[in-house]
């Protein structure tokens, strides 16, 4: 055989090599090696440091934002990438179409929705006040003139200002509610103000700390957590439609149940859709 010959077969043999391999390694779109059609992966980012929502676990992020993404994902014939990136970043990477979703107990509010889509809501939430055992605070209105601890552009922030006065020097911001809640377990702060879930969660797990948690409805409004879209997304549409086929279907129940021992209020969220 001539050696040109030969250095074409050769080359050839490379080119179909390499062509098979780059299609068993396909990632959406196409055919599985089992014949059916595969899932589109998308990227979601969260900022896990917000048990029982999404914390991580061995390396591994999970929470009840985690379970509930992908059982509205496979409902909506999606794959989902969880990338855990921090609180200020996944808005940033929503807003520049970097990430498909954000996911991380995300309150929907009209500031938000000027900038970003949010899906129909799926979880109800509400702000309340973490103190030690002994403390003297009853109310919102007793965190004027405290130390109060926040994790920096949520709405327990934003509920905090409302009562003490933005930029007010009482209030320490942080990253995360873990660093919010180390400062009052340390004595730099005298009250942490989160989402009740957070909060009792911690109490609940952290007996030796001696906390407990201060309910005011007057003060600290109902609030809905959405995925949070791009502004255009076409995804909302698609993951609106799969959110509610779990609602109705005994899914999010489930999630629920395992999640908080307790039944969601299905009525009330799917009332906020007509809002």
């Amino acid at each position: 055989m001539k050696k040109g010959m030969l250095s074409f077969i050769m080359a050839l043999a490379i080119m179909m090599v390499l062509s098979a391999c780059g299609t068993s390694q396909e990632t959406s779109g196409g055919e599985s090696s089992d014949g059916g059609e595969k899932k589109e992966k998308l990227r979601v980012v969260t900022e896990a440091n917000y048990a029982p929502f999404e914390y991580q676990d061995k390396g591994e992020v999970v929470g009840f934002d985690i379970d509930f993404i992908k059982a509205v994902a496979e409902e909506a014939g999606y794959e989902v990438e969880v990338v855990n990136v921090g609180w200020d970043p996944l808005f940033v990477e929503i807003k520049d179409k970097i990430a498909d979703i954000g996911l991380s107990a995300i309150t929907i509010n009209d500031d938000r929705k000027q900038t970003y889509d949010f899906s129909v809501p799926y979880f109800l939430s509400t702000n309340k006040i973490l103190v030690p055992e002994d403390s003297d605070i009853k109310s919102a209105e007793d965190l004027k003139g405290k130390v109060i601890a926040v994790q920096t552009g949520t709405t327990g922030q934003e509920a905090v200002d409302s009562i003490v006065g933005k930029n007010n020097p009482n209030v320490k911001k942080f990253e995360n509610n873990n660093l919010a809640i180390m400062e009052l377990n340390s004595g730099g702060a005298d009250a942490v103000v989160a989402d009740n879930t957070v909060v009792e969660e911690y109490v609940e797990n952290n007996p030796d700390k001696k906390l407990k948690v201060v309910e005011d409805a007057d003060n600290f409004a109902a609030e809905y957590y959405g995925l949070m879209f791009p502004k255009g997304s076409e995804l909302k549409a698609e993951f609106d439609e799969a959110i509610n086929k779990i609602l109705d279907n005994g899914k999010y129940t489930e999630i629920y149940n395992e999640w908080f021992g307790s039944d969601p209020d299905i009525e009330n969220l799917k009332a906020q859709q007509a809002q």
